[in-house]
């Protein structure tokens, strides 16, 4: 039971997870990695080794903490954290896990003297309560899916149907269930999970359903990361014919139904949910301005399916930005970065638009700005992280 006591030495600790908040967390994994190792398949080893997942963390503790009194004020934070839980299959037996080992690691780095019993007490509480709302969510959206047409609990086998190469870098994979049953629908911006096992070793990733909802496949668009053990694993050894383990779609940045112009904006591999909204958006009739940033022509994935879409429909407008042309390359409305000025040039006139972006951090971070500057109100600019959620201001 969490007491106002409770609360009040949980608050008490915010200065010190805003000052070391991140050291207590690496800690945190370190312990739970080495002494847990049955949980690692679900932590993307990248992603420690460049502490986007300690920071996502420090940062979700602490706005917990500052919070605790009004957990409604965590907003868009508990959807992101319980879809990514259930598209990796987080049960309830792995928060006992994460709790002892998150007590541990608050009383080994913040010291006795600070991480009396009182105050390792009230996170217990604290973290009790924490996840005890999660698990309740969760098992909601478990539940919700298993029941849907189509739907699933845990794994489910499927086939790759086809591989095709998009560009220098990414390939598409069309996924059909191995049994030829119905398949779950999902709205599009939402993102699958896959269990591989890789030399012996299970890991989890998820990735951006690429394609709206058919009711025959699902597309996945993966690319191809130079010390990326699940990306090249994919590209090299899962061949048509091959079996795979999926979960369930999960996420919840996706496309709203709305009457007001649609801009999408991506960079890079960032462009894999956008073209499901996109497809489903001109389904509606609703105006489209499309964006898209690359490196160059060679990494340019879906231009010519783009391109298809734009001659059969006229509500689409699309710009492509290349940070660099090479001779061969397609041409481009703008070369360089997506600055403000080329956003202003894009985007329609009126400014009550609907955005949605996705890509590297650097890239959303400089849209955000760009959007903010140039009047799109700030509720509708919608954003998601590929892994780690992260701050962009």
């Amino acid at each position: 039971m969490l007491s106002a006591e409770h609360r009040a030495i949980v608050k008490a600790t915010v200065p010190l997870l805003e000052s070391g908040g991140e050291a207590l967390t690496k800690h945190f994994y370190n312990k739970m990695l080495t002494e847990y190792p049955e949980v690692r398949p679900m932590f993307n080893q990248a992603h420690q080794a460049s502490g986007a997942q300690q920071r996502a963390l420090a940062n979700g503790v602490l706005m917990y903490a500052r919070h605790i009194d009004e957990l409604e004020k965590l907003g868009g934070l508990v959807g992101q954290i319980i879809n990514k839980h259930v598209a990796l299959d987080i049960q309830p037996e792995h928060y006992p896990i994460v709790g002892s080992c998150l007590l541990k690691s608050i009383r080994e780095v913040l010291g006795e003297e600070i991480a009396t019993d009182a105050v390792i007490e009230a996170w217990a509480a604290a973290y009790g309560q924490l996840a005890d709302l999660l698990i309740g969510l969760e098992e909601g959206i478990y539940s919700e899916r298993e029941k849907a047409p189509g739907g699933w609990r845990g794994t489910r086998r499927f086939i790759v149907e086809r591989k095709i190469a998009e560009s220098d870098e990414i390939t598409s994979f069309y996924l059909v269930p191995a049994d030829g049953g119905a398949l779950l629908d999902f709205r599009p911006g939402q993102y699958i999970g896959l269990r591989l096992v890789i030399d012996g070793e299970e890991v989890r990733r998820n990735y951006s359903l690429s394609a709206a909802p058919n009711g025959r496949e699902y597309r996945i668009s993966v690319k191809r990361e130079p010390n990326g053990r699940v990306s090249n694993f994919l590209h090299d050894a899962l061949h048509a014919g091959d079996g795979i383990d999926l979960y369930p779609p999960a996420g919840d940045f996706r496309l709203e139904a709305g009457e007001k112009p649609l801009v999408l904006i991506s960079g890079g591999v960032g462009i894999t949910p956008t073209l499901a909204m996109l497809q489903a958006a001109l389904e509606t009739k609703r105006p489209v301005h499309f964006i898209h940033s690359a490196r160059h022509g060679g990494v340019h994935a879906f231009r010519e399916a783009i391109e298809d879409l734009a001659a059969r429909h006229p509500q689409l407008k699309r710009f492509y930005c290349y940070e660099h042309k090479r001779d061969g390359d397609h041409e481009a409305h703008g070369l360089g970065f997506v600055d403000e000025t080329l956003l202003g040039k894009w985007l329609p006139q009126n400014r009550d638009v609907d955005a949605y972006f996705l890509g590297p951090k650097a890239f959303m971070k400089a849209v955000k700005k760009h959007l903010k500057a140039l009047g799109v109100p700030e509720a509708q600019s919608r954003y998601e992280f590929f892994g780690p959620a992260a701050a962009l201001d």
